[in-house]
């Protein structure tokens, strides 16, 4: 039984051999997230990696390109990590010297400037607790208000009701969207939007054939909610500094919220941030967290995520794996009760929408297997994808890079083939995959859908009912 929910793992040591990666993709890792807030010298190494394994195995494998944003972030330590006792005096501060268990780098002036006594200063995810107590030109002086403070490197800072305007891409956020391209990323996460304004400026830096992942983590976001959805291709539900901003109790009502939203209006939903918390330091989730992963697959994300369970944690695997498990578990109660989780979807007037509307009706008898999507820009996948088929979705796609970025969308499983030039050779396309798909039998029947003319993106216009014959 396969999954349809996606996977993503976030690259870090702690999965960086071979070995390890070939593991996570045979568990049901689909997509892993290069995160540019830290150190990204190894990735290149890892990338070229991640490519052999995808051909071992004929998946496609999506890699994301996780921009750092104006997201608040503290320097390095000594030891990569320090212990912070309860009521001790720490200090932040602009000194380039390392961290130790007295004081940490803040690299950012102009906030010092502006804190006052009484701020709180929040950091990794709002774990940890820091209450100014003076100040002396770029030093901060707190107290930690936390028990068992961990302290380590470069992890994030919040400090509540303490607004930071920015709606234009950081240097260094460019300078990486640069790197990415190179790295060949099939989809750049904006950290820290606040608008659509962020999408538009990334939108003429990259190519087409790449999507955009818009996080949402702050309330100005989800004021912006809808011109955001409307301009991005799909949304991240940040969880951890979202919970910082707005209360971690809000979290779940506008987690349900998004997901609604994301699929009436055919947008992918990202589900993310202490999914498996626990499992950096231990073999076993907790019962919260198992709920947590099925609450996000019953409510209709397409891809849950891992954090630094996967990219630092002692156990990886055994964290994918439950991931997978608990996947399975969920959409096969969905499957069993399919009437009371049918997504309502808004065609908004758009005949494409309203033709791939009525594949999924059809796609609900029991003698279809599969839906062919021919997709050359991935945007007819992206539909098919959002309007939760019974059938699995094969999209196949000329364009390799299209194939690995509709690989992170619910049940979709892609194929690189050539463009078709007209309609027998679309149906020659067509057999080939079908010949490859052991789940598809003599007598069955498969669902065509394609643009005419070929070769032209947006234009999907045809669907055909195929009996298969092999």
């Amino acid at each position: 039984m396969e999954k349809k929910a996606k996977i993503i793992a976030t690259l870090g040591p702690s999965i960086y051999k071979e070995t390890k990666l070939k593991k996570l993709v045979k568990l049901g890792v689909d997509a892993f997230r290069i995160n540019f807030s830290h150190d990204t010298k190894k990735i290149p190494t890892v990338v070229k990696k991640i490519r052999k394994i995808e051909k071992s195995f004929d998946k496609k494998i999506a890699l994301i390109a996780d921009l750092q944003g104006v997201k608040l972030r503290i320097g390095k330590v000594k030891d990569d990590v320090q212990k912070i006792k309860f009521n001790q005096k720490f200090f932040f501060d602009t000194k380039r010297d390392i961290g130790d268990q007295n004081r940490i780098t803040f690299p950012y002036p102009k906030i010092i400037n502006k804190l006052k006594k009484g701020n709180r200063i929040l950091v990794d995810d709002g774990k940890f607790t820091f209450v100014v107590i003076s100040k002396q030109g770029t030093s901060i002086k707190t107290i930690c208000k936390s028990h068992n403070c961990f302290i380590r490197n470069k992890k994030s800072v919040h400090i509540p009701n303490f607004d930071i305007s920015f709606n234009k891409l950081t240097l260094k956020d460019k300078k990486d969207i640069k790197t990415a391209i190179k790295l060949g990323c099939n989809w750049i996460a904006l950290s820290y939007l606040q608008n659509e304004k962020l999408i538009f400026e990334t939108r003429k830096l990259i190519k087409k054939d790449i999507g955009i992942i818009s996080k949402i983590e702050n309330k100005h976001a989800l004021k912006n909610i809808k011109k955001i959805i409307n301009a991005t291709d799909s949304i991240m539900i940040a969880r951890g500094d979202l919970a910082i901003d707005i209360g971690h109790s809000e979290v779940p009502k506008v987690q349900l919220s998004l997901i609604k939203k994301c699929s009436q209006f055919s947008k992918s939903v990202i589900v993310a941030t202490q999914m498996l918390e626990s499992m950096i330091e231990n073999n076993t989730a907790t019962r919260a967290e198992i709920n947590d992963i099925a609450t996000a697959i019953f409510q209709g994300a397409d891809t849950v995520m891992l954090s630094a369970e996967a990219a630092i944690g002692k156990f990886p695997t055994q964290a994918v794996s439950t991931m997978v498990k608990t996947i399975l578990s969920t959409e096969k109660y969905k499957r069993e009760h399919i009437h009371d989780f049918k997504n309502l979807i808004y065609s908004d007037n758009d005949p494409v929408k309203s033709i791939l509307g009525s594949v999924k009706n059809i796609a609900y008898n029991k003698n279809v297997k599969a839906i062919i999507v021919f997709s050359n820009s991935g945007k007819s996948a992206k539909l098919v994808s959002a309007m939760r088929p019974a059938a699995k979705i094969v999209t196949i796609s000329p364009n390799i890079n299209v194939c690995r970025q509709v690989s992170l969308l619910w049940g979709v499983q892609s194929k690189n083939s050539r463009d078709a030039n007209g309609w027998k050779d679309m149906m020659s396309i067509s057999r080939e995959i079908i010949k490859k798909l052991k789940f598809i039998k003599r007598n069955d029947f498969v669902i065509i859908t394609a643009g005419l003319p070929f070769g032209k993106a947006g234009m999907t216009n045809m669907v055909r009912l195929y009996k298969v014959v092999k």
